[in-house]
Parts: structure tokens; C-alpha cells; sequence
């Protein structure tokens, strides 16, 4: 008799688009373990992620706002949300695997370092070798979680988690290098751009940075003037032109074209703005402090962490170490080892 695993399968097979990646087909994990009679390839994976002590260590690190006071700004926890449901809204109206797709997504930003692109950019800068969070994502599932067993993922999934970034790049990648392997990794790289453009945009116009008239002309026409419009319109147009297009993904010139204007808008009056870099400087030397107060004070570290440095170098996991903080560990633990303490009169 069929496990519920081989039933969910089946009907994978049955109902999936021909350019879809069926859990049956996986080309399987770092490490072979036992199927779940329960559940297929890919739901084990999410669910492994969701599970994670980095997944929930998200709700504590910066989107775009350092520690903002209101509750209605995102943190890099709701944005991987937003992620995860545009994502599968694109791979169910495709017909694509769902559960990788999200997977992909919950797990695309696990190795993000506190205070955002603040604290990977002066990792990056420190540490040999550099510092890239989707490179540090797949060190988060493969080596860091579980004490260090990780989570043993599919291939798949890996890959989505390590081809997702992007930068100022293409937002459709043309290279087959800086593209995933599976359509549904494809997509999120695209549906974590629709997010950011979209929810920077609303939590810059509430922070008063910028307001909804400064936005270029060129993406209120196109892509539409409020929050859900621009995502509704980039989600369709990407939906209509892959169906065209017969398993390759694409959108529309226009959409295209509207959406690398909004985001150049982004980083020129929000991600650059003196207002928003004032404090990310500071975030910054917090990073760097911590980082070489480690590296000198071994002692310090293993008391601070249980950790050694046996198995790799001192450098790598000093770094693993404070790409992991939350913002206000990070933040705290500065206050700590480097802030005078008043003396207490008894």
C-alpha cells in the first residue's frame, strides 16, 4: 500500500506544469537520510526551516529601518514573508511546485548579518574572503544550524537559497551562473525584488524619508500608486509573459523597465539617504568592534559563545557568530563589553 508521501506524489505528477520541479525528482541531499511517509522532498525542507533558530532570529534584524519604534515597519522576518506569499502566488498560477517555492523563500535570507546590508557590507569589507548573506544562508542550512549537523536540505532548495541575491543586477538573470537551476528558484529571486520595491517604498513614505510624489513618474504610470497596485501589476505581467514564453521566465518590457527605475529611486533617495546612513554608520562600528574584540580576546569568545575555533578558522567563526546576532544582541552585547558601567554606591 502507497505511503501518503508516494499518494501526494502522484498527484504532484498529475497536476504540475511540465516545467515544474516534481519532489519526486530531487536530486537529493548532502547527507542520505529516510523518507517521511508523510511528507514529500520539499515540505520537509520548509518545515525544517521554519523550525530553525536563524528563521526566528529574523523578527530582530533590520529590513531597511535600525530598530524602528513604530509596529508597522518590516523587519527581514515579515519581509521573508512577503517574499514567501508572492512567491507562491507566481508559482501557483504557473503551475509550479509550491512547496519548493516557498521553501526557497522562508530560507533566502537566513544568513543575513544585523542592521541589513549595513553589517553584510563592512563583514564583507573585515573578514577574509568576504562576506555575501546568500552565500552565509547556505553556511546557515548546511553547517550552523543543529549544533552544527545543519539542515540537511535538498539540492533545490540550496540552490534557490544561494542564486536568490542579486543586488543592482538584472533582475532576470540572462547568466546561467547567477541563475537557479529550477524555475521555482527563479522566481523567487524575482518575487524578493517585487517585495523590497514595493514594502521600502511604503515604510519610507510612513518614515517620512520620502513621500508618494517623489516617485517617478514613469512607475505611477506603469506599475500603479498604491502598494498593492505595484505588486499586483509586476505579479500579472510576470505570470502572463512566462505563460508566453513556455517555461522561461519573463515580464513585461515596460514592467521592466519601471521597476529597475523604482529600485535605482530606492537606492538614490532611501538605501543612500544621509538620514537613513546616519545610524548604519554607527550599526557599522559596532559590527567591526565586535568583530577584532573577539579575534584579540579568544578567551572572551569561547566564554561568550561555547564555541572554539578547532574545526575552522578563528576569522570564519567569529564572523558566523555576529552574522547570526539580532540587532539588539548586537547592540547589548557593545553596551556591555564596551560602555562604561556608573559605579554602584552601597
Amino acid at each position: 500500500m502507497p505511503s501518503i508521501r508516494e499518494i501526494l506524489e502522484e498527484r504532484e505528477a498529475q497536476i504540475l506544469s511540465p516545467y515544474a520541479t516534481l519532489s519526486s525528482h530531487t536530486k537529493g541531499r548532502l547527507h542520505p537520510e529516510p523518507e517521511c511517509p508523510l511528507r514529500m522532498a520539499f515540505q520537509r525542507d520548509r518545515d525544517r526551516i521554519v523550525h530553525s533558530k536563524a528563521f526566528r532570529r529574523l523578527k530582530h534584524k533590520t529590513q531597511v529601518f535600525l530598530s524602528p519604534t513604530g509596529d508597522h515597519y518590516r523587519t527581514r522576518l515579515t519581509h521573508t514573508l512577503e517574499v514567501a506569499q508572492i512567491a507562491r502566488t507566481i508559482a501557483r498560477a504557473l503551475e509550479l511546485n509550491e512547496d519548493l517555492t516557498e521553501a526557497i523563500a522562508l530560507g533566502h535570507d537566513l544568513g543575513h548579518t544585523p542592521f541589513g546590508h549595513a553589517g553584510e557590507e563592512v563583514l564583507n569589507k573585515i573578514v577574509p574572503g568576504g562576506f555575501a548573506h546568500n552565500e552565509q544562508s547556505l553556511r546557515v542550512v548546511d553547517v550552523l544550524e543543529k549544533g552544527g549537523r545543519g539542515l540537511n536540505l535538498t539540492y533545490e532548495v540550496r540552490d534557490g537559497i544561494l542564486k536568490h541575491s542579486k543586488g543592482r543586477g538584472e533582475i532576470i538573470p540572462t547568466c546561467p551562473e547567477n541563475k537557479a537551476s529550477t524555475l521555482e528558484g527563479q522566481i523567487v529571486r524575482v518575487a524578493d525584488i517585487i517585495a523590497y520595491i514595493s514594502h521600502d517604498v511604503e515604510d519610507a513614505i510612513r518614515a517620512g524619508v520620502i513621500r508618494e510624489a517623489d516617485i517617478p513618474p514613469v512607475c505611477h504610470k506603469v506599475l500603479g500608486v498604491t502598494h498593492a497596485r505595484r505588486i499586483n501589476t509586476m505579479v500579472s505581467s510576470l505570470v502572463a509573459k512566462t505563460n508566453e514564453q513556455e517555461g522561461q521566465l519573463s515580464i513585461a518590457e515596460d514592467v521592466l523597465e519601471a521597476m529597475l527605475v523604482l529600485r535605482e529611486f530606492l537606492f538614490e533617495r532611501v538605501y543612500h539617504n544621509p538620514i537613513v546612513k546616519k545610524d548604519f554608520q554607527k550599526a557599522k562600528r559596532v559590527i567591526a568592534d565586535l568583530y577584532f574584540k573577539f579575534l584579540e580576546d579568544e578567551d572572551l569568545f569561547i566564554k561568550e559563545t561555547g564555541c572554539n575555533f578547532e574545526a575552522e578558522s578563528k576569522e570564519r567563526v567569529v564572523c558566523d557568530f555576529i552574522a547570526g546576532m539580532t540587532d539588539r544582541y548586537a547592540l547589548n552585547l557593545y553596551k556591555r563589553l564596551f560602555l562604561p558601567k556608573p559605579w554602584m554606591i552601597f
